[in-house]
């Protein structure tokens, strides 16, 4: 197995709006898969973990998986140069000179905490060193003097290497001192050679620093008198002309950086997204930086983008692209595991894909780790156990199997739970919906399908009290108008199911919606909710009856 392949992160996720077979399947899947493989699988949700699941992962002490809302590619599904951030105060020199060693064209300009203040490239670089005609710009610059050392291969003669030039201008002294005196005014930069006279007439004028260049000695006479005057004298083993050339070299690239307006990208943005604003810009580079610190992190270029890798995905507990996480269509489904009908989701490759006629998903998984004899830790029997017990109505569902049953008991022995005790717990802190909105009841297990042309919403709450079913329900019904709406489905249906009593009062919403229900339960002038007795299960007893009313209607 290549190191790619032992860091690639493989997702394991189960539908929007989960159910606790669609979140235990999921965690106890991945967990399978990385002790037969050894790769990284990660257990993933599509949306918010309800109360029922909740109970269930906090009662074995496991942690929810992380929300993953959309799986296209994003930022940190390629690969992000990884450069250092470079300080204001370096000289573009030494900017490019690491440019050359990185071969890269754009440097990151941090501050002490990391945090990105600028960019320099290639091209500001040129631009200081070719469009530059102004004898101050050294000290328009605020070049350090450390910056000229440095540049110079210099020696400090004289003087404070911690200090700025910040004032006077830069030139050379090529005239004999009686001349010099006309020219050379309070803080220049003067270079010169070894001429004693020069070097005093500079000192005098009060420059600011002078150069001495060719590395000629320096007398003791002049370093005293440098020093008295607070003159800065650096010596150079480089000619008058090499000095000239490489003096404004040493400016900091603080002057030249780009700051206002930068565009910067973080590791959550998608690819999509940034597409489009690279398109726009000329630039060949863009920094990436944390989303939550600001800290930069590297740098991208549109070729980057080219090589975008596609996230991979294991599909727990559904088929149905309408059911899936968003942005699917850019993954690469590896395998799926589900226990429902065979829905509507493509694959670009064959894939593995296991689907039983089974109550439960986590059914399924319990038989893999059988069949590939790797032993089930008592969480994740937990787990495995609840999502049989949740899906299956304690047995009650007519979607139960005997094999859903034997393995449930397995599990139980393992978790060291008593079932009946077990369930009534967990189906109550469930059902303790009263305190909820309308809208976080509805979602709570909510999936979409498709019949023909046709689309169309169920969502399905269950309870062991009547009563609370009936409050629920109050909330619900002035509701249902809204998500008919806001979800732009043909019909809505929402099953409000007694597990004691095993029914389901079914309350609907959408043009034809009261005659699809009288023609697929054999019901008479239903209003807008009617009772299904015996019906408890979505996936066997409700969606086959619509589906083929459906079908029906539209041939």
């Amino acid at each position: 197995m290549s190191e790619e392949e032992k860091n690639t992160t493989i997702y394991v996720i189960g539908h929007c709006n989960p159910d606790t077979d669609s979140i235990c399947s999921a965690i106890a899947y991945a967990d399978l898969k990385r002790k037969l493989t050894g790769k990284r699988y990660k257990a993933k949700r599509a949306g918010q973990v309800n109360s029922e699941t909740k109970f269930v992962l906090h009662h074995f002490g496991v942690n929810p998986p992380g929300y993953l809302p959309d799986v296209r590619a994003q930022v940190k599904d390629i690969e992000i140069r990884k450069i250092q951030g470079i300080d204001r105060n370096m000289s573009i020199r030494r900017a490019w000179e690491k440019m050359k060693d990185n071969s890269v064209v754009t440097l990151p300009v941090v501050e002490s905490d990391n945090q990105l203040i600028g960019l320099i490239t290639i091209g500001d670089i040129t631009k200081s060193y070719m469009n530059v005609y102004d004898n101050k710009i050294l000290s328009t610059a605020k070049t350090p003097i450390v910056n000229i050392l440095d540049t110079l291969q210099g020696e400090l003669v004289a003087g404070n290497p911690d200090k700025i030039i910040d004032s006077g201008k830069a030139l050379i002294a090529a005239a004999n001192p009686d001349l010099m005196e006309n020219y050379i005014e309070e803080n220049d930069i003067v270079i010169l050679g070894n001429r004693y006279e020069s070097q005093l007439c500079a000192i005098e004028m009060n420059a600011k620093c002078i150069i001495v260049c060719d590395g000629a000695p320096v007398s003791r006479t002049i370093t005293k008198l440098a020093q008295d005057k607070e003159c800065t004298i650096i010596k150079t083993p480089y000619d008058t002309y090499t000095v000239a050339r490489l003096v404004n070299q040493s400016m900091p690239i603080s002057h030249f950086m780009k700051q206002d307006n930068l565009i910067t990208f973080t590791t959550e943005n998608f690819i999509d997204d940034i597409r489009a604003v690279m398109a726009k810009k000329r630039h060949r580079d863009f920094p990436i930086v944390d989303k939550k610190t600001g800290e930069f992190i590297g740098m991208i270029s549109r070729r980057n983008l080219l090589e975008a890798k596609r996230k991979q995905l294991i599909l727990m507990d559904h088929s149905e692209r309408s059911q899936a996480v968003d942005g699917l269509e850019d993954a690469e489904i590896l395998e799926i595991i589900d226990h429902h009908r065979i829905g509507s989701i493509e694959t670009m490759n064959p894939v593995y894909f296991r689907n039983q006629p089974l109550g439960c998903t986590s059914t399924i998984v319990f038989q893999m780790f059988e069949e590939n004899n790797i032993p089930i830790e008592k969480d994740i029997a937990g787990l495995l156990c609840s999502a049989i017990l949740s899906d299956t109505l304690v047995f009650r569902s007519p979607t139960c199997t005997p094999v859903d049953e034997m393995a449930a008991k397995k599990l139980a022995e393992i978790a060291g739970i008593e079932i009946e005790e077990y369930a009534k717990e967990m189906f109550t802190a469930g059902s303790n919906l009263l305190s909820k909105s309308p809208e976080e009841i509805f979602y709570q297990d909510f999936k979409k399908f498709t019949a023909n042309d046709l689309t169309f919403g169920v969502g399905q709450i269950t309870a062991m009290n009547q009563d609370e079913l009936e409050k629920i329900k109050d909330k619900l019904l002035p509701y249902m108008e809204k998500a008919f709406k806001d979800h732009g489905v043909d019909m809505l249906f929402f099953m409000l199911t007694n597990i004691l009593q095993e029914s389901t009062e079914l309350i609907f919403q959408g043009n034809g919606a009261k005659e699809v229900v009288a023609n697929a339960f054999n019901v008479s002038n239903p209003d807008e909710k009617v009772i299904l007795e015996g019906v408890v299960s979505r996936k066997k007893q409700l969606i086959p009856p619509l589906m083929m009313t459906l079908q029906q209607d539209n041939n």
